[in-house]
């Protein structure tokens, strides 16, 4: 298949145009200090399975509007003191799936905790968390789930979740609130780069071909979905244009990087139609913390680098947190 999108060096050159609102910041505190004055119950309790070397936990906490949000926690069966911890955020329309997937973390003496996503988890990972929140008229999928509102919006809701997850992990007497780090693929890079722009406790981020980054562009470059649901619900809502995107403003991935000061290890495929590569280059260069650096995958499409960048990430946490 031909390059979808920009090659070097013009990729490397491209800058997004996605401008933050005033009150982005403020819109953020209110949203995460609303969670976390409703509060609610934490569930830690063990899982069923038979590993040996590590322990696993089925974990339900309290995320936006005290809504019970689950998630897998992974702990090294010997283990002393605290322990860094790598949160990890999950691609679209999957959920948590089972516990015994991706252990390389809590195998190299980490914490490791995967969050479930809110609403989904049924097109490629089982999930065990509704949404229980209304929509105003949407497109099949969550990109235009109250799109029209920011108040309203689903990415509000698991962003929020993604905070919230870290508040829980961090009250545990087992993590070391001065080592969080958080990563994910796709959607699940997304959330990582909003928590970072959001929680100043984040010390490390790996988005891997991250999504939700630079709307204007992504609707104009990606050909599959999710982004293409912005573009049904846009060519039906031909008068919604400029309402939707000054929501989106509040959720591109590029605010949020210009937001997060964590030292941060983006990759991008060059290949890819999801998630158009300068869409990540967008937030990779406007990403505040001095500390980044980018892995390119040249010959591959949205599927990244995988194991080649789970090994990466490996070497690349332990030479900051140890």
């Amino acid at each position: 298949m031909p390059f979808p999108d920009l090659i070097q060096p013009e990729l490397g050159a491209y800058r997004s145009s996605v401008q933050m609102p005033g009150d982005f910041a403020a819109f953020w505190e209110a949203t995460i200090a609303e969670a976390r004055a409703v509060g609610g119950p934490v569930s830690i309790v063990p899982a069923e399975t038979t590993l040996k070397v590590v322990e696993a936990f089925d974990v339900t906490f309290p995320g936006f509007g005290g809504h019970p949000i689950k998630g897998w926690l992974v702990l090294p069966a010997v283990r002393s003191g605290r322990l860094p911890l790598v949160v990890q955020y999950v691609g679209y329309g999957g959920g948590r799936g089972f516990a015994h997937e991706q252990l390389h973390w809590a195998a190299s003496s980490y914490a490791y905790f995967r969050m479930d996503t809110r609403g989904q988890g049924s097109g490629w990972s089982l999930g065990a968390t509704s949404d229980p929140v209304g929509t105003t008229p949407s497109i099949p999928g969550v990109m235009t789930k109250g799109v029209l509102d920011k108040n309203e919006y689903y990415y509000r809701r698991v962003f929020t979740d993604a905070v919230r997850a870290i508040d829980m992990l961090v009250a545990q007497d087992f993590v070391d609130g001065d080592r969080i780090a958080v990563c994910g693929g796709s959607q699940g890079g997304g959330i990582a780069l909003a928590a970072a722009g959001i929680d100043a406790r984040i010390k490390a981020a790996m988005p891997d071909v991250p999504f939700l980054c630079d709307y204007p562009r992504a609707v104009q470059k990606a050909s599959r979905d999710p982004y293409l649901e912005l573009v049904r619900f846009l060519a039906q809502h031909r008068d919604k244009k400029a309402k939707v995107f000054e929501t989106l403003d509040y959720f591109d991935g590029v605010n949020f990087a210009r937001q997060a000061r964590a030292a941060a290890l983006f990759s991008v495929a060059v290949m890819d139609d999801i998630c158009p590569p300068s869409t990540v280059y967008g937030a990779f260069h406007a990403y505040g913390g001095a500390d980044k650096s980018i892995e390119e995958y040249e010959y591959n499409n949205h599927e990244g680098g995988q194991a080649f960048q789970e090994r990466a990430q490996m070497v690349w946490l332990a030479s900051r947190f140890g």
